[in-house]
């Protein structure tokens, strides 16, 4: 059989897919249910009876009675208001079902829930510990840190947007407008905006629209929080009324412990989840609408012996799935952990549960995983962890990638008419097909006589070495010039002078 020309056969190579490129075909992502239909109908069902019956408590006053003229009916405490199904499912009707995470430039875009039914990954936020690439020490998380993040995740393909961590060095007040304005100045990607504080939320706005985001090209997102269980800071509620105005969307993010702030079980730690979730998508249709919202389950379950919250524990991963498929079939974009660990280090133990935590949330139909490089239930970062999950990432996407069945996949001529000790490697379908397997670029496939001469190189020393070049390259084009770098300086020093050195705190739990 003649062999076509080798231009010919790299011209068939399909582009490969990653955060920034959808897949040639788009299949319809396989499914794994936790729970099924009728499952799903009762969660559904109990959540508007709880919005109905007792409501949520929603500590800001404007929005208080601005949820009260579009239908909301008072509670039992003067805080609480109930939201009748009417007025919830108008909410679910009515809020956009896409969303663009605009980049600094449009190679970086993010349109949800992708064409291809693919997901994106986005680094973990929160954490205030950090593990050295090469002495492995464990360290609090110092600003600096922060553009370290940035430069790693510039060069990770399947993360698309980046989160601020926790960082030290600056005044705990003001850490999240240090740790965004370090960081948009760092990343041509988009971020991911979580406020500490009610009156820092008009600062990380800002900071945003300096560096160039605008309503129609937004270059970040905004993270509003429930106070489980049922309640919302006034902190949280002014980041949606902000958001709105700016264009940003905004992930509503539920993070029940079960046992503690929600009910031990898995179905009633899904049912705070998507009773908060619920309550937020009605509050942004009434004060922020037309705004798009990521539906975004965090959740957790508590050690009943230790008292310590478990991320990758199986009653997590069963909570965490279920969630992302409830809300799915409302019609909403979801988010949630797909990434990490209860480990304090990037070990198997670590692997072995992100790599279960990544399997059940994509299949479960997740558009966005989070916690890429997190570890200890999202409390430290490691860069080495990160590019590894970028590489299990790469992994899930070729396992979600439904495989056609029809008579071309079949090669039935061939097939059906092999003889004995025949093979398929000069076949068509094979030169057609070889180079869309996928290949790891971390994870290694030696055979043990070139391991041992390797020096018994694995995966991890693979991501090591990786992450020192990707945080050692270059920064990408599109960053903010020298104007907006001005702009944001001058509103972190301006920060510090009104927020921080007047250690003020407007409203119930204003801090978190």
């Amino acid at each position: 059989m003649a062999r076509r020309p080798r231009k010919d056969r790299h011209a068939d190579i399909p582009p490969k897919a990653d955060a920034f490129h959808l897949a040639p075909a788009a299949a319809p992502r396989p499914r794994f249910e936790i729970g099924g239909e009728a499952a799903r109908a009762a969660i559904f069902d109990h959540a508007l009876r709880l919005l109905g019956e007792h409501g949520v408590a929603v500590i800001h006053e404007a929005a208080h009675a601005a949820l009260v003229k579009a239908g909301a009916h008072p509670g039992s405490t003067p805080e609480r208001l109930r939201f009748p199904r009417e007025l919830v499912e108008e909410a679910l009707g009515e809020t956009p079902k896409t969303a663009l995470l605009a980049g600094k430039r449009p190679a970086r875009d993010l349109r949800l829930p992708r064409r291809d039914n693919g997901f994106v990954m986005r680094t973990g936020t929160g954490a205030h510990g950090f593990v050295e690439i090469d002495s492995r020490d464990y360290r609090n998380m110092e600003i600096g840190d922060v553009a370290t993040i940035a430069r790693l995740a510039n060069g990770l393909d399947e993360v698309g947007f980046i989160a601020h961590p926790f960082s030290y060095g600056v005044h705990e007040l003001t850490s999240d407008i240090h740790g965004v304005g370090e960081l948009v100045v760092n990343t041509d990607k988009h971020i991911w905006l979580q406020p500490y504080n009610v009156e820092n939320v008009e600062y990380l706005v800002k900071i945003v629209e300096a560096a160039g985001s605008t309503r129609e090209r937004p270059i970040a997102s905004m993270i509003m929080c429930s106070f489980t269980p049922l309640e919302f800071k006034v902190m949280d509620v002014e980041a949606l009324i902000r958001a709105g105005r700016a264009g940003l969307p905004v992930h509503a993010c539920s993070l029940p412990s079960a046992g503690g702030t929600a009910p031990l079980s898995v179905a009633g730690n899904v049912l705070m989840a998507v009773t908060e979730i619920l309550a937020m998508v009605t509050m942004g249709h009434v004060l922020a609408p037309g705004l798009p919202i990521i539906a975004t389950p965090l959740m957790f379950t508590l050690d009943m012996a230790t008292g310590q919250a478990l991320h990758a524990c199986p009653e997590s991963l069963q909570a965490k799935a279920l969630a992302v498929e409830v809300l799915r079939g409302l019609g909403l974009m979801t988010h949630t952990y797909g990434m990490g660990s209860d480990t304090p280090a990037a070990d198997i133990q670590s692997m072995a549960e992100r790599a279960l935590l990544g399997q059940a949330v994509a299949l479960a139909g997740a558009d966005v995983l989070g916690g890429v490089g997190q570890l200890q239930t999202a409390t430290v970062f490691d860069p080495v962890q990160a590019v590894l999950d970028d590489a299990l990432g790469g992994y899930l996407r070729g396992l979600i990638a439904t495989p056609p069945v029809d008579e071309a996949a079949f090669n039935w001529d061939e097939l059906s008419r092999i003889g004995i000790g025949g093979h398929f490697l000069s076949s068509e379908q094979t030169l057609a097909l070889c180079r869309s397997q996928y290949r790891p670029d971390i994870f290694r496939r030696d055979r043990r006589d070139d391991y041992d001469k390797a020096g018994r190189r694995g995966a991890w020393e693979e991501a090591r070495d990786r992450a020192r070049r990707l945080i050692a390259a270059d920064l990408p084009r599109g960053l903010p010039d020298q104007t907006a770098r001005a702009e944001i300086a001058a509103l972190r020093k301006r920060a510090d002078a009104e927020i921080a050195e007047k250690a003020t705190v407007s409203g119930r739990r204003a801090v978190v």
